[in-house]
């Protein structure tokens, strides 16, 4: 199995690349998006991709760079800088994605 980390790392990459099939493939079919400890941004797996493909087409220009990661038990929790468009400014997010064996649960952002 490969590790969460790697599993997190690939899902920004399908994220960088607005490949949204491949974002939630590595998802459980019951995933979620979420603010911390909040509402659900974007519910299932469908949800999310249905979600992302809504962004990345309001954002064409959208990514995410890592700036720090960890691998805490089930969790990964990654720094990202994200930025919508080059004249928009950055915005910082702290992102803890959930693992239900070697598929990701949930993601909730801290920003």
């Amino acid at each position: 199995m490969a590790s969460r980390l790697s599993i997190a790392e690939q899902m920004i990459a399908h994220y960088n690349a607005q490949d949204a099939d491949a974002y939630v493939a590595l998802m459980t079919d019951d995933a979620c998006e979420a603010g911390y400890r909040g509402a659900v941004l974007r519910d299932g797996r469908e949800g999310v991709r249905e979600g992302l493909n809504k962004m990345f087409a309001e954002f064409p220009e959208n990514r995410a760079d890592v700036l720090w990661s960890r691998e805490l038990g089930d969790n990964v929790v990654f720094h990202e800088r994200v930025q919508r468009s080059a004249a928009a400014d950055p915005f910082d997010v702290v992102a803890v994605y959930s693992f239900d064996g070697d598929k990701c649960s949930r993601v909730e952002f801290i920003r």
